[in-house]
């Protein structure tokens, strides 16, 4: 299954949710592939540590290969990396990705990413993470994916994201890929015990919207996640909040 993760708000937790349901597929025993399209590279430092930062070749270099016309370009498998665990790989982001936008835009390159992940066989799981805006290489997954996960943090300016990313999400199903369905929002960093976060999520069900069944708690583990580069299910499985990626995970793919 090849599944995007997005939303245009930045803060959301898109990369802690990428890396981590990615980490829980692949303790699970399915071969993963994460695809970082954001720029800030925070799911390539999440699942590569120090590495992430010269981590060559990248996803900058697999778009900068699709401007360099050739008969033979380059293959997907050739820009992916092995993580420090079993059956997780990633296509690590770059910081060039900024400065290609307007090229890729200009030269029409926006089904690059479609088609080399069509071509690429061998992994049951894929997920691509997206920076905090609808620009080219997030439309590009979109365009790519059958699925979109969508991170809501429970607050008023998440609210107001949502109908916008929803919107969006609409446009490229029905202008570039019809098989793009919105397979649920789910709830970040809720705060059980306080009022607002329960009302809003009420409010969002209330309205029709898929919000998911499983909801992800505020946790400052996942703070000691980050710093040590591995996701929940390495490094506390029986903790609270890597359990929850793990009924999450099941859920989306029940």
């Amino acid at each position: 299954m090849l599944r995007v993760v997005f939303n245009q708000k930045g803060g959301v937790g898109k990369s802690t949710i990428v890396c981590n349901l990615a980490g829980v597929s692949a303790s699970q025993g399915l071969r993963t592939l994460v695809v970082d399209l954001d720029p800030q590279g925070n799911s390539s430092q999440y699942l590569l540590g120090a590495q992430a930062q010269d981590a060559k070749p990248n996803i900058a270099t697999f778009f900068e290969s699709a401007l360099n016309y050739s008969f033979k370009e380059p293959k997907f498998e050739s820009f992916i990396h092995a993580t420090e665990f079993e059956n997780l790989d990633i296509v690590p982001s770059h910081a060039d990705l900024d400065a290609l936008t307007s090229k890729l835009e200009s030269r029409h390159k926006i089904y690059k990413l479609r088609d080399a992940l069509k071509e690429l066989g061998g992994y049951d799981a894929v997920y691509i993470d997206t920076p905090p805006a609808m620009n080219f290489f997030t439309r590009s997954a979109l365009i790519a994916a059958a699925r979109c996960l969508i991170p809501f943090d429970c607050d008023d300016f998440s609210r107001r994201a949502l109908y916008s990313v929803l919107d969006n999400v609409k446009e490229i199903k029905h202008d570039h890929n019809r098989g793009l369905t919105v397979e649920g929002i789910v709830i970040n960093q809720f705060q059980s015990r306080a009022a607002l976060p329960q009302q809003l999520v009420n409010e969002l069900i209330e309205e029709g919207h898929p919000v998911l069944d499983s909801y992800l708690s505020q946790s400052v583990k996942i703070r000691e996640s980050h710093q040590h580069a591995t996701p929940m299910i390495y490094l506390e499985p029986r903790h609270k909040l890597a359990q929850e990626f793990v009924a999450l995970h099941d859920e989306l793919n029940a």
